[in-house]
């Protein structure tokens, strides 16, 4: 989750790069090692080796681990391209295996409300009432789209991803960033409480900042409209970086972007640039195209800050052109959009829930101004949770935070793992 917020939206992952894609296979429940692994004997220090379809590994009481994985590395053409890693520390049990195409995928199994003490959605130096907004909003979306019906106590047995795909789960922050007990108070003084319709945890989608209104859930998603999601006029979250944003594209650099995306020939400039409706007309060294503005954002975001690093994206933008919500004009020398927002505009404004509590709005009136009137209610929550947090893994390190966890029944002391993938899950010491 980047500082500026996105809360249940997904981004364009970066021309050619191994990007970790939330696996959407089910992981197995079990807390053992799977059936018949095979390892060696403990040497006279305590390594060993094992190898398996499934690993599971347990922490030491009230402990963590720190988890380090490296992707494949596939060859790009942005001019800093990086190596994605994994790097964060994870509270509970690990389940790792091996998927189709021999990489690994990893799966924290912990208690319900730990997961949501690392839910990374927001500042945790917010006032406590958009914090318990959040946090309200965060465990009914959890527990609406995992289908939660259990009684209290219960094991969560589907998963749920740990991406921006569903909500960013981020596990014990390293270093705590300021006011990190301020959100795990948030976490502990609403627990159990949710947002219900029709007796069930109600799907609250939510958002980081809007054009001064939000969608309804049929507009956005295509999905049943639901009562709860409704459009509301937005009038609070103006103090979003995002609430208001401007760029410029110079022709020179338009015309880099659109050549690697494939929309604008090789060797000719672009001298001009004309809006048309929804298109743009460009035209320079004898061509002329017309493109759809859906498609030039699309391109300038995905090729932009690749192949121009150092002038994308600007002014602290997580992405060139951050929403849909924008017109285009030209200048003389350059595109230039201005636009508002970041997210898919539907549910609560993270930045809309964060001026209403510097209004005096307690958590309840905020959640239930954005879902339809809806207001908390305790149920039952789960025990535990299954949290997918990273797979298309090559290997990755897992170290205790102290002495208890356990392999395979076997006590690892402070030791390193050492895990690969391949045709099976092999481990190390």
């Amino acid at each position: 989750m980047t500082a500026l917020l996105a809360g249940a939206c997904s981004s364009s992952p970066g021309p050619d790069a191994a990007t970790p894609i939330p696996s959407s296979a089910a992981p197995s429940t079990t807390v053992a090692a799977s059936a018949s692994p095979s390892s060696t004997p403990a040497g006279a220090d305590g390594s060993f080796e094992l190898t398996a379809a499934r690993v599971t590994i347990r922490p030491p009481r009230a402990g963590s681990f720190r988890v380090r994985g490296a992707y494949p590395w596939h060859r790009s053409r942005c001019v800093r391209a990086e190596r994605p890693t994994l790097d964060a520390r994870y509270p509970g049990t690990l389940s790792i295996r091996t998927d189709d195409d021999g990489t690994l995928s990893v799966t924290v199994t912990l208690p319900f409300e730990r997961y949501l003490e690392g839910i990374a959605e927001v500042p945790p130096t917010w006032p406590i009432a958009a914090l318990e907004a959040q946090v309200i909003a965060a465990r009914s979306y959890a527990l609406s789209r995992t289908g939660w019906t259990g009684a209290a106590g219960a094991t969560l047995d589907t998963p749920i991803c740990g991406t921006s795909a569903c909500q960013v789960y981020g596990g014990i922050p390293q270093p705590p960033p300021p006011g990190l007990r301020r959100w795990y108070r948030a976490v502990r003084d609403t627990t159990g409480q949710v947002l219900l319709f029709d007796g069930r945890p109600a799907d609250t989608v939510y958002f980081s900042t809007s054009n001064g209104h939000t969608y309804g859930n049929e507009t956005v998603f295509g999905s049943a409209p639901l009562p709860y999601l409704r459009p509301v006029v937005e009038r609070d979250d103006g103090a979003s970086p995002l609430s208001h944003w401007h760029v410029e594209l110079p022709f020179r650099d338009l015309a880099t972007t659109l050549r690697a995306a494939g929309a604008w020939p090789h060797g000719a400039p672009i001298a001009s640039a004309s809006v048309v409706g929804s298109a743009v007309r460009l035209a320079g060294g004898g061509e002329s195209r017309v493109i759809s503005i859906d498609a030039v954002r699309d391109d300038v975001n995905t090729w932009a800050s690749c192949l121009l690093p150092a002038s994308y994206p600007t002014d602290g933008l997580p992405v060139t052109i951050p929403s849909g919500w924008f017109g285009m004009s030209s200048g003389a020398h350059s595109l230039v959009v201005d636009g508002r927002g970041w997210g898919h505009g539907v549910g609560m404004v993270q930045w809309g829930a964060y001026g209403k509590a510097r209004r005096g709005w307690s958590a309840s009136r905020i959640l239930a101004f954005y879902y339809g009137g809806l207001t908390p209610r305790r149920i039952p929550e789960p025990g535990t949770v299954q949290v997918t947090v990273a797979s298309g893994l090559r290997s990755l390190t897992v170290v205790p935070s102290a002495r208890g966890a356990t392999i395979a029944g076997q006590e690892l002391g402070r030791r390193k793992l050492r895990i690969s993938g391949g045709h099976e899950v092999t481990v190390s010491s």
